[in-house]
């Protein structure tokens, strides 16, 4: 029987001294020996918990006690190991960063895309009528990704609201977003449909609910999370892998950082060009001084610096860290 679980969750609701709620909860949190990564913000919660499944109960029943927090819909996966090292909750200025700050023109609260459940979004998915946005960021979707999804050349979903002119050609359609757990589409269903796209759906529960409740059909590769799994099978039904390593261009799904902290670009990488090259992008990397210990997983508890931007980009992703968002 397995030991541990991971939720996955988030909650548009308005927080009273959602400050002071981050520091009270992060104790909550703690008391339950639980561990990852919660961003609280005024205009609600986003996280992802892990640790045993009595605290996982125990966190998500405190959360259901709160009408505050009714909305909230757990994801919940049994896992070997807890998916985390540390218990971080912080308070930020949105529970998913997006530049959209201003709550009399997008707020999820009262208008976004119509929501569809998984079995809804796979009646309507192939339809001619029907665009499939990906509104997730470059090394998400390219480790994998919705057959057929239109796909976004974004670094981080603060760059969406850009994206809008080139969307403009699917007005005349339906235009159904998805992402990784459902909160990026409501803010960006949100802002399509005040760009004045007429009819705008999303996918309820994104990729990792459609997964558990309708097998995962066409979904291409395996789906990205924040926290040290980085990637879980999503398709039980017709799996195949669309990720290549970035130095040999073999077929991969593993996708690490690379173990030289100035550069940290997140990259698909084999696991023998892993061992040639020491977990790192490049032979320069390679032969960094702080180069960190690579251990074959990629993953690393503490990043030290940001990824260098100007570094050059390779494949059809961009070279970022991911952010802290679900």
């Amino acid at each position: 029987m397995t030991q541990y679980q991971t939720i996955l969750y988030y909650c548009y609701t308005t927080i009273e001294n959602a400050g002071q709620f981050a520091t009270d909860h992060l104790e909550f949190c703690k008391s339950l020996k639980l561990v990852g990564r919660i961003i609280v913000a005024d205009e609600g919660l986003n996280g992802t918990v892990s640790g045993t499944k009595e605290s996982c109960d125990a966190y998500m029943n405190h959360l259901k006690a709160n009408p505050v927090f009714d909305s909230a819909e757990f994801k919940i996966d049994d896992v070997e190991e807890p998916s985390f090292i540390k218990m971080h909750c912080r308070y930020k200025s949105e529970i998913v960063h997006s530049g959209l700050r201003d709550p009399g023109i997008i707020n999820p609260q009262e208008k976004s895309g119509i929501h569809l459940e998984p079995k809804e979004f796979m009646e309507m998915k192939d339809r001619d009528d029907v665009v499939i946005l990906d509104v997730r960021s470059n090394y998400e979707h390219a480790l994998g990704k919705f057959k057929n999804a239109v796909t976004l050349n974004i670094a981080n979903f603060r760059d969406f609201p850009a994206m809008i002119n080139e969307l403009a050609q699917y007005k005349d359609k339906k235009i159904i977003t998805y992402c990784t757990g459902g909160i990026k589409c409501e803010k960006a269903s949100a802002l399509l449909l005040h760009e004045g796209f007429p009819e705008v759906y999303q996918l309820h529960g994104g990729i990792i609910k459609y997964g558990k409740e309708a097998g995962g059909e066409d979904f291409e590769g395996k789906c990205y999370v924040f926290d040290n799994r980085v990637a879980v099978d999503v398709n039980k039904v017709n799996p195949v892998v669309i990720s290549t390593c970035y130095n040999c261009g073999k077929t991969t799904a593993k996708m690490i950082n690379c173990a030289n902290p100035e550069c940290n670009e997140h990259f698909t990488q084999c696991d023998a060009c892993g061992v040639e090259l020491d977990g790192c992008c490049s032979e320069i990397c390679q032969a960094h001084p702080r180069k960190r210990l690579y251990d074959g997983t990629g993953y690393y508890v503490k990043i030290p610096m940001q990824v260098n931007l100007n570094k050059r980009v390779k494949g059809n992703y961009s070279n970022v860290l991911p952010p802290a968002e679900s």
